[in-house]
């Protein structure tokens, strides 16, 4: 058995046609799959925050992650976290 070797614009065409063959329910108006929530909150909150979203969405079953985030001059902590909407 041999395992062949796909670049980055074989695999973007195959997600590109497998989002293209999905039933108009599952498409999202972004064209994207992630369901992504953006916070500002003080430092603690936002821990707690980052806290409330692994524990209600797995990382290994919902590849949920933290997709950016910055101190803002006021020292609240914007983030925007991520998850795939494997359950919804």
């Amino acid at each position: 058995m041999s395992v062949e070797r796909k670049g980055p614009a074989e695999v973007a065409r195959r997600l590109a046609t497998r989002r293209d063959r999905a039933a108009p329910s599952e498409r999202r108006a972004d064209g994207g799959m992630w369901r992504r929530e953006t916070y500002t909150l003080p430092r603690r909150e936002a821990r707690e925050k980052a806290r409330e979203w692994f524990a209600r969405f797995p990382k290994a079953a919902y590849m949920t992650e933290i997709e950016f985030w910055r101190e803002l001059a006021d020292g609240r902590i914007e983030f925007t976290i991520r998850r795939l909407p494997s359950a919804d």
